[in-house]
């Protein structure tokens, strides 16, 4: 079968619009990515972002994925050194660019890149524009935790480096609504990250939060747990950590190197001697178990919160497993309506500062 020209066929189905360039293994990984979504879910088509030819010789191969993709022709690239403010200037040919027009118009549900970040973001932010009552969209990330869901959402990590009190508390109801929504926590208990869990430490900004966020906690149904420390990030004393997007970048990227280390030097012991290499081999199911939790491509996709449509940036490096994971939350959040959710609850709780677009 030949590739749709038109989504008649696909309506059943979950849109996604994948920007199938600018990542660090170029497309051939985004098209394999794409493959394994498609054979583990039924119920999601795709609208990949490219040039066309390429992008054709590569999905021509895979009858299954072929039968449910549209290519959509767009020359240009964002490469990761590009400035953001000359992406949103110069870009409107490029597959970033028309993976997010896809959104704006209602044609797809939600939208996948693995390109360069800032540019997304600033990208995201002029065609989609922010929800009511945001003032600034965050990114969100599932961290792996001791908590029995597995993850702990955190946010902001890296959408903007600064954040007033005001804008921590909507990163807290935003987060909230997607721990709710995403994995199913009834009351999701809310922490703020600081360099101690006293009430008196901390900038200015993180005190004033700190109020803020106590105060809506029961009217918005959350529990606040008060200040967390960075050991809390992957342990079970919240399910949701809001921070500034400087510190969350740093954290999760000093997460990312940790784990990568662990698997280093575990693979550098084991190697060590005849005894140690027999050790590994009795403890390989043990291993692979403990690889699984820690493999940070199960978790890859940061969730662009408080736009007016839903973004999934995968990591720039990430393989085809980790970008068929950011498919696979792309598409669970779009099923269940997550961002209309989270529209409503942040309409609701707090006002805008800003007049909505029209």
């Amino acid at each position: 079968m030949t590739a749709p020209t038109d989504h008649t066929s696909a309506n059943a189905r979950t849109l996604i619009s994948v920007d199938a360039m600018g990542g660090d293994q170029g497309p051939a990984a985004v098209v394999a990515g794409c493959l394994i979504s498609a054979k583990a879910n039924p119920d999601i088509s795709f609208i990949l972002h490219g040039p066309e030819a390429e992008l054709r010789a590569l999905v021509v191969k895979h009858p299954l994925l072929e039968s449910r993709t549209t290519i959509r022709n767009a020359v240009g690239v964002v490469t990761m050194d590009d400035k953001p403010s000359h992406v949103v200037r110069t870009g409107k040919d490029t597959s970033m660019w028309s993976a997010i027009e896809a959104v704006r118009s209602g044609e797809a549900a939600v939208a996948v890149s693995c390109g360069n970040t800032g540019a997304l973001m600033a990208l995201s932010m002029i065609r989609l524009r922010k929800l009511p009552g945001v003032n600034r969209p965050a990114i969100a990330v599932l961290y792996p935790s001791s908590n029995k869901q597995g993850f702990n959402v955190m946010l902001d990590v890296g959408a903007d480096i600064k954040a007033d009190a005001d804008d921590l508390l909507r990163f807290a109801l935003m987060g909230m609504s997607y721990a709710r929504n995403g994995l199913d926590v009834e009351r999701p208990r809310i922490g703020l990250l600081n360099v101690g869990t006293e009430e008196h430490k901390g900038r200015t900004e993180l005190k004033e939060a700190y109020d803020l966020i106590r105060d809506h906690s029961t009217e918005a149904a959350f529990e606040f747990v008060g200040f967390v420390e960075g050991g809390d990030i992957s342990g079970n004393k919240a399910d949701v950590i809001v921070t500034d997007g400087f510190t969350g970048n740093v954290a999760i990227k000093t997460g990312e190197g940790t784990a990568s280390l662990i698997g280093q030097r575990l693979r550098e012991a084991f190697k060590y001697s005849i005894l140690s290499r027999l050790a590994s081999l009795l403890a390989y199911t043990s291993l692979m178990r403990l690889r699984l939790k820690i493999d940070p491509r199960r978790v890859n996709g940061g969730v662009f919160l408080g736009l007016n449509g839903t973004v999934v940036k995968s990591h720039g490096s990430a393989d085809a497993t980790g970008i068929s994971a950011a498919i696979k939350l792309a598409a669970q959040l779009s099923e269940n309506g997550f961002n209309d959710k989270l529209a409503a609850r942040v309409a609701a709780a707090l006002p805008s500062e800003e007049p909505a677009p029209q």
